[in-house]
Formats: structure tokens, C-alpha cells, sequence
């Protein structure tokens, strides 16, 4: 994260009043900056975003890179409050808090897709920007009205993403491994399905080897990252339901002290 300040006044740029500057017109916007900044870590990952780098991308020199951005960490916080305003947003399947929540979860998941170097960059204490907002208050609306306390929502809200920030991540380790072995994993396992037998004892092991073999034959691989999203997100699902639907004592009136 970068100077909460600069970053702030960088975020809200266009809702802040407007400051004359001397000197000639700048030839780029920050808009252009950030949107070239994304291109390049979509095309190369987040290392490859380097003021130098980008500016070279740009066609400008690396010290005019920072009259637009004052440094790495504001521009990553830019770039991924623009990817926020600019995310897509599905109808959910039905009007039920449950069908709303997936919806959520679906979009986030899109967004770690499109963007895979999003993984890596650290929200634990996220630029409050308009992306960030609207997008906060997009997905509070899933949780609305279900009757959890503002707290509630939150957190419920806080685990829904958590869950598919991780599943996003396991994707990532999954393609990178992929990458690095240019294999893919049905390959790897068949390649290696002689030594893997030898090490493998039924007789030993017989729970995992009797689900390894079901699942691994199920899948294709030691892991699916489609399935293990699918699978979880019900479950995360099924445990919020839990808490939203469980029957809640009526209210009735209050008593005196001694009565």
C-alpha cells in the first residue's frame, strides 16, 4: 500500500476540485497510466509493472512517470480500484439472498480470472476509492434485508471473498506449476504413474489410496480447481444459511426488575 494521502487524492481525482498547473499540457492521463499499468501485468505479472518498465511502455521517460503516479504502490492501489469500478456484474438466478450471494462470489472469482496477478497484491487494509466503494456496496446488497447485523454482514460478506481470493490463489499455484513443467497435470501424473504406484501402499495407506484413486480418476489430477470451488463455495453457502435461517426467539415485551 502506498501513501494513504497520495493515494487518496489519486483515487478520487475526478470528484476533487480541480488545481491549476503551469507549464505545458501533460500528454498522458492518469487514466492512460493506470489502464497501460493493468495491460502490462495482464500480459507479464505484477513484477513486471516497474515504473521503468511502464514508462518504456508508454514511450516516456521514467522520471515524467512520476508528475502522473508519485510511485509503484499508489499505481498498484489505482490499478486495482480500476479494476473494481470496472467489474462486471452478473444477474444472480433468483431473487434469494443465497442466489445473490453466489452471483457475488462468481464475479470475484471472473475478476481473479481476467486478472490472475490480482492474487498478489495485498488487500488487508484496501484503498477506499469509488471502485472499492461501489463495489463494497454491490455486494453488501447480497445480505441485505436477511436480517444479520451490520457486523454480521461484513463478516459473512469478508468470508464469502476470502474464500474465493484462496481458490483464486490455488488456481494460480496450479497454473504456474503447469507452466514451469510445461506439462499439464494429466500428463505429470501419467508421466510419473510408475514411481507414484511403487510409492503408493494399499495395504499400508488403504483410505488414501482407495479416495486419492477415486478422486484423481475423477478429476483428471490431484486437484480440480473448478470442482474444489464448486464444492466450497456450497458449503460456505450452506454454513452462512445456517446462521441467516436459524429460527430466532420473538421478542416479546420487556419486564420489570422483581416482576
Amino acid at each position: 500500500m502506498g501513501d494513504p494521502t497520495r493515494t487518496l487524492e489519486l483515487l478520487w481525482r475526478d470528484s476533487l476540485p480541480a488545481q491549476g498547473k503551469r507549464g505545458p499540457k501533460q500528454a498522458l492521463t492518469v487514466t492512460a497510466v493506470v489502464e497501460a499499468a493493468v495491460a502490462l501485468a495482464d500480459a507479464e505479472g505484477l513484477d513486471a509493472v516497474t515504473m521503468r518498465a511502464l514508462a518504456g511502455k508508454l514511450g516516456i521517460a521514467p522520471m515524467a512517470l512520476y508528475t502522473y503516479v508519485p510511485g509503484r504502490a499508489e499505481l498498484i492501489d489505482v490499478m486495482l480500484d480500476t479494476l473494481y469500478a470496472g467489474m462486471a456484474r452478473r444477474k444472480p438466478k433468483a431473487r434469494d439472498w443465497r442466489s445473490r450471494l453466489e452471483a457475488v462470489a462468481h464475479d470475484n472469482r471472473a475478476l481473479f480470472s481476467r486478472h490472475p496477478w490480482l492474487a498478489d497484491v495485498s488487500t488487508t487494509r484496501p484503498p477506499l476509492g469509488p471502485g472499492q466503494m461501489a463495489k463494497y456496496e454491490y455486494e453488501l446488497q447480497a445480505l441485505e434485508g436477511v436480517g444479520l447485523d451490520d457486523v454480521a454482514q461484513d463478516a459473512a460478506l469478508t468470508f464469502v471473498l476470502g474464500f474465493v481470493e484462496s481458490s483464486a490463489r490455488a488456481a494460480l499455484d496450479q497454473r504456474a506449476a503447469r507452466l514451469e513443467s510445461q506439462m499439464s497435470d494429466g500428463a505429470w501424473w501419467e508421466a510419473n504413474a510408475s514411481l507414484l504406484a511403487r510409492m503408493s501402499d494399499p495395504e499400508r495407506y488403504p483410505i488414501a489410496s482407495r479416495v486419492g484413486s477415486a478422486a484423481g480418476k475423477a478429476h483428471g489430477a490431484a486437484y480440480d480447481p473448478d470442482h474444489a470451488y464448486a464444492f466450497g463455495l456450497e458449503r460456505i453457502l450452506d454454513g452462512l444459511a445456517m446462521l441467516i435461517e436459524r429460527p430466532r426467539a420473538p421478542r416479546g415485551p420487556a419486564r420489570k426488575r422483581g416482576i
